[in-house]
């Protein structure tokens, strides 16, 4: 089982997303006894909160399951747990990189670095910027990559 932890600031917006998104993604492929998908925050300002209203009603309207995501913040023990941590952006990132424990064996990337077509590095925050639209697209269009890496490296070998 390849276990994939999305992770943002608050866990509210972008990591809940990437996580539904890629849980359908995953489900339509029927690969969900291979790919376990989880989000996280670095923050910990929403712990057992649902994400964003923004967030749902996008989820919502592209017909995407959401009904068990609950917010968490990321600790050092999950990198013994989860194969690889996706940031949305270079805070995510740089946190994930201190906290990592030296002996982990966890891949840490960036989730636009699946999908360097866009142009951009970093996921916008939604929480700022309201356009949970654009937001979907480029992690939808992100995680389809994403998915077919991990398929290509950890299961149909």
């Amino acid at each position: 089982m390849i276990r994939i932890m999305f992770v943002c600031l608050g866990n509210i917006c972008r990591s809940p997303m990437a996580e539904a998104i890629a849980r359908a993604k995953i489900n339509e492929k029927g690969l969900e006894d291979k790919i376990h998908v989880g989000s996280s925050g670095t923050g910990n300002w929403h712990i057992g909160r649902r994400p964003h209203e923004g967030t749902l009603e996008i989820l919502e309207k592209k017909g995407i399951d959401h009904a068990n995501l609950s917010g968490s913040q990321t600790k050092s023990a999950d990198f013994y747990e989860w194969d690889y941590f996706i940031a949305m952006d270079s805070s995510n990132e740089h946190h994930l990189i201190n906290l990592k424990p030296d002996d982990s064996q966890a891949v840490i990337e960036r989730l636009l670095s699946y999908h360097p077509s866009t142009g951009l590095s970093e996921v916008p925050d939604p929480y700022f910027t309201g356009n949970f639209i654009e937001v979907y697209d480029l992690i939808e269009r992100s995680i389809s990559k994403l998915i077919e890496e991990v398929i290509q490296l950890h299961v149909s070998s």
